[in-house]
């Protein structure tokens, strides 16, 4: 049987601390699959890109697209989903190189894909977890995610999930080239477009664990500026249905 072709798409920036043990268990999956590891780097200060060149030059199982304009995680997020398309994979997945999304869930994530589009990590359905996180961060994603649920009327519980599978010619109808988020709003937006689109969309169980080294990108600024974006994504596809 020919492998499936999966590239695995990881954004970053500042991760040099983490980048280096993600890649090295998503290598060690089963060896069933065909495996490219995208990493999608900000231009890093702290020598990210140069962590995933040196591992690069001893693996061609691991890509560096090093970016140095339009920096953001959702612009950054697009690109590394086009890149990711030209590969001509199966699946694409996408993910977080600070450890939090644990590679061993993989296999569950494509294997899911055999009944739908895109499949998402979750915490949020039986047998998932999200561990390790203080009271308040908890209470954060609560509130997006009950404020999320609410606007848009998704068809899922772990609508902030960045930890997800994608069916190639399903990311190919989300269109990453007319993604507008720049910030971290673009984990929102796929899951708005693909909504939008009729694609099926289920979830699989994952066990969330904070990073084990460097700081959270999240602060208050990019969850108001999330909200913010949740508007104008419902405003945006609203019109678009109203027009079709």
């Amino acid at each position: 049987m020919e492998k499936k072709k999966i590239v695995i798409m990881i954004p970053t920036f500042n991760e040099r601390e983490n980048i280096g043990s993600v890649i090295e268990d998503i290598l060690q999956l089963n060896s069933s699959l065909d495996i490219t590891v995208l990493v999608v780097d900000d231009n890093s200060p702290d020598g990210t890109g140069a962590k995933v060149q040196e591992i690069a030059a001893q693996d061609p199982r691991v890509r560096l697209l090093l970016r140095t304009k339009r920096k953001g995680r959702g612009a950054a997020g697009a690109e590394g989903f086009q890149a990711a398309l030209e590969l001509n994979p199966d699946y694409v997945i996408e993910m977080d190189g600070d450890g939090s999304h644990q590679p061993a869930f993989i296999p569950d994530l494509i294997q899911a894909t055999e009944k739908a589009d895109i499949v998402l990590g979750s915490r949020y359905i039986p047998g998932g977890r999200d561990a390790e996180r203080s009271w308040l961060r908890r209470l954060i994603t609560w509130f997006v995610r009950l404020f999320l649920r609410w606007q848009f009327q998704f068809p899922v519980k772990d609508v902030s999930s960045g930890f997800r599978c994608f069916r190639a010619e399903a990311l190919r109808k989300i269109d990453p080239e007319e993604l507008i988020s720049v910030g971290p709003s673009i984990v929102l937006e796929v899951l708005a477009k693909a909504y939008n689109l009729g694609l099926k969309i289920t979830e699989v169980p994952i066990n969330f664990i904070d990073r084990k080294a460097g700081k959270t990108k999240l602060t208050f600024l990019t969850l108001l500026e999330t909200l913010v974006m949740a508007l104008k994504f419902k405003k945006m596809y609203a019109s678009k249905r109203a027009q079709k």
